[in-house]
């Protein structure tokens, strides 16, 4: 694979411009990684939509069955799904325009990866928001 992340300058670009996370695969359950990382990007004043269509609302936030029913801009799709999931995520990201498509530890793939940079989206793989906010701040 050559899947080559954004420079630490670039990813602290992206907090620094960034407002709004489209989280696909949040989990409802206070338990799930998804959800524990999503509250802590809250808490540090991102707005957070959740697109899960199992689930009605996460964090006090109604959530959506796709980006595609996201009103506004999306600074950034931050994936918890499984690397086979991320070529359909790559292109509803080009789709709804978002700037960003972050995939979460351990996720990667190389076609989506391809696909996103074909149309000039800034994308991160296989690395934590978390703990990247939590380094460039």
């Amino acid at each position: 694979m050559t899947i080559e992340n954004p420079s630490n300058q670039a990813i602290t670009n992206i907090f620094h411009t960034s407002k709004r996370i489209a989280v696909v695969g949040l989990s409802d359950n206070p338990e799930r990684t998804s959800y524990m990382i999503s509250e802590a990007m809250q808490k540090a004043g991102y707005e957070i939509i959740p697109v899960n269509p199992t689930v009605t609302e996460v964090l006090g936030v109604k959530a959506v069955s796709s980006l595609k029913e996201i009103e506004g801009d999306i600074d950034i799709v931050n994936v918890f799904r499984r690397s086979e999931f991320l070529p359909d995520i790559a292109k509803d990201t080009v789709e709804v325009g978002a700037n960003v498509f972050w995939a979460q530890l351990g996720v990667t793939n190389q076609e989506a990866y391809d696909y996103l940079r074909e149309h000039n989206i800034t994308t991160v793989m296989n690395r934590c928001i978390k703990v990247e906010h939590a380094k460039f701040k």
